[in-house]
């Protein structure tokens, strides 16, 4: 069986993908220099978030995620961030590859108001790995990537925010029910406001929670 092990070298927001993308490089190894003929690789991306320390700031915007402060022992497990799949080609004895992962702003995801949460430092990662590998030097044999195999990454904060800036530059985004999507449009039009801004910002004067 050939032994495999990975790493993580780095990470960097994709410019030019139609959603936010981030690009994780993957160095692969097989052990004594084997013939890999190609890849086909699984990872599950996992946030530790018990490996880093947080602000006062910080640890209030992630109350909702892990309760107070006092409850972390017990509460801060760790948190999936996505699964996704590559295709490795043909290499011997190692090779680079790109990790692509789309991401989301959705704020009901507990990855992204994670990340959201963060002022600065690193976000704590594993990468957990799987798949199928396609071996043999003078022929061809079908190896399982053993399920123990993963790469534990501290990806830049600012790598984050960067990538989500160049898709809702200083601005937030949200997901309603069509319903209540429905009933905010109807408000603006009656009250004929020219931005969603607006609409909410009009809603908060009238709730009280915000001065005019």
């Amino acid at each position: 069986m050939t032994d495999f092990s990975f790493a993580c070298t780095g990470v960097r927001a994709d410019p030019y993908a139609a959603g936010p993308t981030l690009v994780f490089r993957l160095r692969v190894t097989a052990s004594d220099r084997a013939r890999v003929h190609a890849l086909a690789l699984r990872c599950q991306l996992r946030i530790e978030p018990a490996r880093r320390g947080y602000g006062d700031a910080e640890a209030g915007r992630l109350t909702d995620l892990f309760g107070e402060r006092s409850r972390w022992g017990q509460s801060l497990n760790p948190v999936q961030f996505a699964q996704v799949s590559v295709m490795v080609p043909g290499f011997t004895g190692e090779a680079e590859t790109d990790l692509v992962v789309p991401c989301t702003y959705d704020m009901d995801i507990a990855s992204t108001r994670y990340f959201h949460a963060l002022e600065e430092g690193e976000v704590p990662l594993l990468m957990l790995f799987s798949g199928t590998a396609f071996t043999g030097a003078g022929g061809f044999r079908v190896e399982p990537v053993p399920w123990d195999r993963e790469a534990a990454f501290r990806m830049p904060v600012k790598t984050w925010r960067e990538m989500v800036d160049q898709h809702f530059p200083g601005s937030g985004w949200i997901r309603l029910p069509r319903d209540t999507m429905d009933a905010l449009l109807a408000h603006r039009s009656r009250r004929a406001l020219p931005s969603w801004q607006a609409t909410v910002e009009e809603l908060l004067e009238t709730a009280g929670e915000r001065t005019p």
